[in-house]
């Protein structure tokens, strides 16, 4: 029985740990019939070795790629080209950064410069991400990025919040504005997990304890899995006409007032 993802091309951004959701997301394309192919910002070497634990790990190549950087942008499609051929099925955009003194309570005293550094790198780079592989999208295909919910406000989360919150308006902008290139743009909004982005969060463990008593559905901070699941269905051809969505997998979390 062939996978869902047979045959298809898909980029995935931010495997940086065996933990991270990406990695998860990246192993079940490939055990669902996906080729695929990283990028990695600014270690590429450290994603080169966890890229090792993949289910194909000889058919995997990793890409130099800060989504902040314009040169590494304009050359991005030609890469790819290169090494995945004249099409591509799908996006993963798991990309999210705020230095830390946007972070950690330190909301009404973060300069702007940080808060600009937090939209550039996790909200605006969707948009310059998929635009630098659109050529490449020619027959359509699926844009699929991590948010966690941002119609709150979190513990310690501070301007990484009204990043999210951006990243979740500029998919629905996408969503709107590719649809008729049959592209679709949508978010996965995943419940706390202890991943690399995680532990740059001071006071993480107070965010994530929030699960622990309003959860409906038990959750484990140590199981990316189900998220990188949430990914792989979104690539797939199972939703052919969900965009602009956001699907929670997040344990139920959202849905539950107190």
């Amino acid at each position: 029985m062939s996978g869902i993802l047979e045959g298809k091309r898909i980029l995935i951004t931010g495997v940086l740990m065996e933990s991270s959701i990406a990695f998860h997301a990246a192993k079940l394309a490939q055990e669902q019939g996906a080729e695929i192919i990283l990028t990695a910002w600014p270690r590429p070497t450290l994603t080169e070795r966890i890229a090792k634990k993949l289910p194909h790990p000889d058919k995997v190549k990793v890409l130099e790629l800060d989504v902040s950087n314009d040169e590494h942008l304009a050359r991005l499609e030609g890469q790819v080209r290169e090494h995945l051929g004249d099409r591509l099925d799908g996006i993963v955009h798991s990309i999210g950064f705020a230095p830390q003194d946007a972070l950690g309570g330190n909301f009404l005293n973060t300069p702007f410069e940080s808060v600009a550094t937090a939209m550039h790198v996790s909200a605006f780079s969707l948009k310059s991400l998929t635009m630098a592989l659109l050529p490449l999208m020619s027959e359509g295909g699926s844009v699929v990025g991590l948010t966690f919910d941002a119609q709150f406000a979190w513990p310690q989360y501070d301007w990484m919040g009204p990043a999210k919150a951006a990243l979740e308006a500029t998919s629905r902008y996408m969503a709107r504005d590719l649809g008729k290139q049959n592209i679709r743009c949508n978010l996965i909004s995943a419940g706390p997990l202890g991943s690399m982005a995680a532990k740059s969060i001071p006071g993480f463990g107070e965010l994530a304890s929030v699960w622990d008593t309003r959860s409906p559905l038990e959750w484990d901070l140590a199981d990316p899995e189900p998220a990188g699941r949430g990914i792989v269905a979104l690539l797939s051809d199972w939703f052919p006409k969900t965009t602009g969505e956001i699907i929670h997998v997040d344990g139920g979390l959202h849905a539950i007032g107190a």
